[in-house]
């Protein structure tokens, strides 16, 4: 989860939260939403950015064999 500090100056209820949320507080906000909070550089800035998603093993196969040309 990452971390957001609500900057408004009242109160706010944030519905995805299920939450008030009180001026200068920090709160965790899914991952995929990170973006959503912080483009509103008014009302919030980032504390702790989302954490890299682990990458998904790759499976290695080896090159096809070039078709034999017709002739």
């Amino acid at each position: 989860m990452a971390r957001v500090r609500y900057l408004g100056p009242e109160p706010v209820t944030v519905p995805e939260l299920g939450r008030t949320v009180e001026p200068d507080e920090v709160v965790e906000v899914p991952d995929a939403r990170f973006e959503g909070y912080v483009c509103q550089t008014t009302n919030w800035e980032p504390v702790e950015e989302p954490k890299a998603e682990a990458a998904v093993p790759v499976r290695k196969t080896s090159a096809a064999r070039p078709q034999k040309a017709e002739g």
